[in-house]
């Protein structure tokens, strides 16, 4: 089978994916319609899921070094921010770097490893044969065609693969319309400032250029109808009549408005051509998770396509990226939607029920750390094949640290490998030879409660784990590893 991939649309997604799969050994082309990075920047938000992503491949320093930190982050512009410093991860906080700066380094890191980016190309068409697919682009020569195994369409809300491909996108039509400026202020207000009430609610984020995003609704935002481009007269009008002031505002580098409308694909895969980021799922941007959701979509994928593609898997692996990142898409719009009704009315009754929430974050660690965990994607979990898996089993594994080293287990994880971690470090139990297999043999240092008992545990390239062995006997626990490692399941490499 040719192994080649191509990817249509050279944002964040296809980006990522195009790095993972060059570290899982497969040649790979992005065909990007626009000549250059867009300056404006649509994401801001990097939350901490996603620089643990980035952490397992070691390319996480430069966005820790040039973004900056917050140590939580809002809920529908709730008076009170979720506080994420007590999050089970080593990046408790968010990370604002402009979209543009993250593209950036994300094609520098790709093309490190090879991949190819051809910009002011984009996919036109394609036909899909048995063993792979032809595709047709357009670039500043003119037209030709790709022969690849794969496509994979990131190529946004608009994806002409997702169309080509006839696969549905179904959901409801914006009837908010919300606004942003990304600006300079002579006189900015404190950090994290917003505010919410009868004449609409106001964030204003700095950016690292000393730009700030100033970003809200209004009750003029509820129409069906988007409205005219957004001005400068505009944007400071509405600020002054929500805050009461327009800080200084002056120099706008990009003005936007952004809608509600909610979709879904109803398939993530249709044969060789697979969908990611919002080529699958479009939504309010809310909790600025848009990008991160998409960038953890090309990583559950980024390894099941090498997997495949190098032989070490059935192609029936690939049906597991939809049946495992599908849902998250159904979560997403689902809170979306809840943040949107929260921030779309001005009613005395909805601003009676926001003090109401607000005062739980404030008040209830629980709720707060339940909120956090969801609009992070920490609370991730794969379902398990078997309902009588451990409860690990399809959670995202933590920074676990050895007592033995100064690394964690981020430090382990491949592309192109699972990782057996045995964790009784005076273990007798003889590991296991293969291919796509990195052993590990460590004691855990203070590993958290729910790692207590675990003695052995598989872990997909990922990060997520795919089995945990709690036998207290090696010869029982040799046993049960070999069972996992043999078992006729899509979530392991053979």
């Amino acid at each position: 089978m040719e192994q080649h991939v191509v990817i249509a649309g050279g944002g964040p997604v296809g980006l990522w994916l195009a790095a993972e799969l060059r570290r899982g050994g497969v040649n790979v082309t992005v065909l990007e319609r626009r000549p250059e990075i867009d300056r404006r920047s649509k994401a801001l938000t990097i939350h901490p899921r996603t620089i643990e992503v980035l952490a397992s491949r070691g390319a996480h320093r430069p966005f820790l070094d040039e973004g900056l930190h917050f140590p939580g982050g809002h809920f529908a512009m709730l008076s009170e921010r979720l506080d994420f410093r007590g999050l089970t991860t080593p990046f408790p906080y968010t990370l604002a770097l402009p979209q543009a700066r993250t593209e950036e380094l994300l094609e520098a890191h790709a093309s490190a490893l090879g991949a190819r980016i051809l910009r002011g190309h984009r996919v036109t068409g394609f036909t899909a044969r048995t063993e792979s697919i032809t595709v047709r682009a357009e670039g500043p020569d003119g037209p030709y065609e790709l022969l690849a195994a794969y496509l994979v369409g990131c190529d946004g809300v608009r994806s002409t693969v997702r169309t080509v491909a006839g696969i549905d996108f179904p959901g409801t039509p914006s009837t908010v319309y919300g606004w942003l400026g990304d600006v300079l202020l002579d006189s900015p207000p404190r950090a994290g400032f917003s505010t919410f009430g009868p004449r609409g609610g106001l964030m204003v984020a700095p950016m690292p250029d000393g730009r700030y995003r100033v970003v809200g609704v209004s009750p003029d935002s509820l129409t069906s109808t988007r409205p005219g481009d957004l001005t400068l007269a505009e944007l400071r009008d509405k600020t002054i009549a929500i805050a009461g002031e327009d800080f200084g505002m002056r120099d706008p580098q990009w003005l936007s408005r952004f809608g509600n409308a909610t979709r879904l694909a109803t398939q993530y895969r249709r044969g060789r051509v697979l969908l990611a980021g919002d080529a699958a799922h479009q939504h309010f941007p809310a909790g600025g998770v848009g990008m991160n959701v998409g960038i953890q979509d090309a990583h559950n994928l980024g390894w099941k396509l090498a997997t495949t593609l190098t032989g070490r898997a059935p192609d029936t692996l690939l049906d597991t990226y939809h049946d495992e990142r599908h849902p998250i898409g159904a979560r997403l719009a689902e809170h979306s939607r809840a943040q949107t009704a929260l921030m779309s009315s001005f009613t005395p009754e909805n601003l009676a029920l926001r003090t109401l929430l607000s005062d739980l974050i404030a008040r209830r660690p629980a709720f707060n750390e339940e909120l956090s965990e969801r609009l992070t994607a920490l609370a991730v979990r794969y379902p398990p094949l078997t309902p009588d898996a451990h409860p690990l089993v399809g959670t995202h594994a933590p920074d676990l640290a050895f007592a033995d080293s100064e690394s964690g287990l981020f430090t382990l994880l491949r592309a192109d490998a699972h990782l057996l971690l045995l964790t009784s470090g005076d273990s007798r139990m003889s590991a296991p030879d293969r291919p796509g297999l990195v052993v590990h043999t460590g004691t855990l240092h203070r590993p958290p409660a729910a790692w207590a008992d675990v003695r052995a545990a598989l872990i997909r390239p990922d990060g997520h784990v795919a089995w945990i062995g709690t036998e207290e006997n090696d010869a029982d626990l040799a046993a049960a590893a070999e069972d996992a490692l043999a078992a006729p399941t899509p979530h392991f490499m053979k």
